[in-house]
């Protein structure tokens, strides 16, 4: 009994009945401040987008103490009237909407929340000056407003904020280190600046009186793709500008942008992905689990892709007045936007061809490096010209090759061939096979270096390529149930699961209704063999909830053909004649995504001359 008496929220019941009170402005100002800056880099993130609503070309962010102690963004943008100056400081005043249309929202910032939540929290002012008006400037301390009063300012805007949640000193208890929030605000601007590429940011550490540029991004110049390249380069690194596709793709009122990179240029998390919508940087399960699945034929579970993808539309297509931070969206048709992303991706992938990272080479050429040693330097004799080469060859040859090919244990064996045993030539992407190594490695010779080739990764790719291909074409076959399996569901669940019916029959699972909510299971694809269709049923449905799209079938039969590429693929330890490895490279060469195995890993790897001459102290 005294279990049921006692209150099962954890508050005390009182004795009197609490009367219902209006709030004051400031602490109203102090609940919203919790939901707009959750931490520094919360309020950087506000700040800039102000700036950039402002059409500001430079923005110069200064933080103290992990952005705790001193907050500064300048820019050089459109400037606040020093009548309108605390009006910007009352909460829901806002320049960009006029509140009758709250769908067509094309600005970063229009709710009215974030500069009065901020002089809430802390200790705010902002100086700022308009094309035809001097400067003036307003501050705000703890939720009390200072009157305006004439400034020194050439142009744009300067908002300083210190002291951040001084006024809250519970919300300083959860922040995290100096350092952690410094990362924070970094990883923000940066975001910031990918989907601004035409825009110079500027964030400089002034912490214990120092004033150290820790982030610089000046504004790029030319088309929209060859200055997002360039940003990318400098925010995600070069190694991601080089290994990555161009990604262009439209389909009903929405248009997909920017880079992705190639599968084998893979991350061991997922760091390295970037959404934005309408220029505005978003976190969305439904975005991420698209790109997740437009490489799922071509890594392993525990790799990541690279990309940063940009989503344009119409602003009456999606929702981003989700959450008062901004980076959640809700599209009106979710499942087209999902299905744009991966079919621009698949696309861009497809064009890539036989494309592998560079990285490869590069991790291939650094495990051959070998301690430097100190002394003096060991010359090697010049290389012999072109000309002169046939003629010293002879000289430099081992008498007694058959002693030689003895010496050599049956692993290690090499087995050559002249170039009069292949048609093959050096030009072709993937070059002329001159030998196979451990009975498991083909070595090509390109105009420009050599491969080593992966027989069996790289067979395996090929084999699974032709055999999707042979199931889009022929269709997957189904086998009947003797007994139909029926599934009590709701009318919901149900008619979400029918609507997709047709889909579900190409792919071998042939569903029909069954009086009331429940469905029958009568077919299901042969080539899953014998499976619980039920709980198929049931995987299928809480994707199409979670999603509104479900890929469970086609994973489930492309996971069985991949496996079946790996036993059906020339296996490691066979010994390949000339015209197989020649024609295993032509064909590479001509199926897409053959760079990497089912399983993500590089099928070749390719060293140029110059890197081998360079192990070689030949530069």
């Amino acid at each position: 009994m005294e279990q049921q008496n006692r209150n099962i929220s954890g508050v005390q019941p009182t004795a009197t009945r609490p009367s219902i009170r209006q709030l004051d402005d400031a602490a109203i100002n102090r609940i919203a401040a919790g939901e707009v800056v959750e931490r520094p880099a919360s309020a950087v993130k506000e700040l800039v987008e102000n700036s950039l609503d402002a059409g500001a070309t430079r923005i110069e962010v200064s933080i103290a103490d992990g952005g705790k102690t001193l907050i500064r963004v300048v820019d050089d943008g459109h400037g606040i009237a020093a009548n309108e100056l605390p009006l910007a400081l009352s909460r829901h005043a806002t320049s960009k909407i006029d509140g009758s249309d709250l769908i067509n929202i094309a600005s970063f910032g229009f709710r009215g929340e974030a500069l009065p939540s901020l002089g809430a929290v802390g200790r705010l002012e902002i100086t700022s000056r308009t094309s035809d008006e001097t400067a003036a400037s307003i501050s705000v301390v703890g939720g009390q407003v200072a009157p305006v009063r004439p400034a020194a300012l050439s142009k744009g805007t300067v908002i300083e904020l210190r002291d951040l949640f001084f006024a809250t000193p519970a919300r300083l208890k959860f922040l995290r280190s100096d350092r952690a929030e410094s990362q924070a605000i970094s990883d923000t601007l940066k975001r910031l600046a990918m989907a601004q590429p035409y825009v110079t940011f500027t964030l400089r550490d002034c912490s214990n009186g120092n004033d150290k540029v820790v982030f610089r991004a000046d504004a790029e110049n030319g088309d929209l793709f060859d200055a997002l390249q360039h940003r990318l380069a400098q925010i995600i690194g070069k190694d991601f500008a080089e290994n990555s596709l161009k990604v262009d793709a439209q389909r009903e009122g929405f248009h997909l942008s920017g880079y992705a990179a190639l599968p084998t240029y893979s991350r061991g998390a997922a760091v390295a992905q970037f959404f934005f919508v309408n220029g505005r940087p978003v976190r969305d399960k439904l975005l991420l689990g698209a790109l997740r699945g437009a490489y799922k034929d071509f890594m392993s579970r525990d790799r990541h892709p690279a990309a940063a993808l940009f989503i344009d539309c119409a602003p009456s297509l999606v929702d981003v007045n989700v959450h008062p931070a901004k980076s959640e969206v809700r599209f009106r048709d979710p499942g087209m936007v999902r299905g744009l992303i991966v079919s621009g991706l698949r696309h861009a992938l497809l064009e890539a061809g036989h494309r592998s990272s560079s990285t490869v080479a590069a991790a291939t050429l650094g495990s051959f490096q070998t301690e430097s040693t100190q002394g003096a330097r060991i010359y090697q004799m010049e290389r012999k010209s072109s000309f002169s080469r046939p003629y010293n060859f002879p000289e430099q040859r081992v008498s007694d090759d058959a002693g030689f090919a003895e010496m050599a244990t049956p692993s290690a064996r090499v087995e050559n061939f002249s170039d009069n045993s292949t048609h093959a030539s050096t030009s072709l992407p993937l070059g002329a096979a001159r030998a196979q190594i451990h009975e498991n490695y083909i070595i090509s010779q390109t105009e420009t270096g050599f491969i080593i080739v992966d027989q069996h990764a790289a067979h395996e790719r090929l084999v699974y390529e032709r055999l999707k291909k042979q199931m889009s074409e022929n269709g997957v076959p189904s086998q009947s149930l003797l007994i139909p399996e029926i599934i009590e569901m709701t009318e919901q669940e149900s008619a979400k699961l029918l609507a997709f019916s047709d889909e579900f029959s190409q792919l071998g699972l042939v569903i029909e209704p069954f009086g009331g909510s429940a469905i029958a299971v009568r077919e299901t694809p042969a080539i899953l063999g014998e499976i619980n269709a039920k709980k198929l049923v049931e995987d299928i449905l809480d994707e199409l909830i979670d999603l509104d799209n479900s890929s469970t079938i086609q994973t489930k039969i492309e996971a069985i053909l991949s496996r079946v590429a790996c036993h059906g693929s020339i296996r490691s330890g066979r010994q390949m004649r000339a015209e197989e490895m020649n024609s295993l490279l032509r064909e590479m060469e001509s199926t897409p995504f053959s760079g990497q195995c089912n399983h993500g890993r590089p099928t070749y790897v390719e060293l140029k001359l110059s890197d081998i001459e360079r192990l070689f102290g030949r530069t």
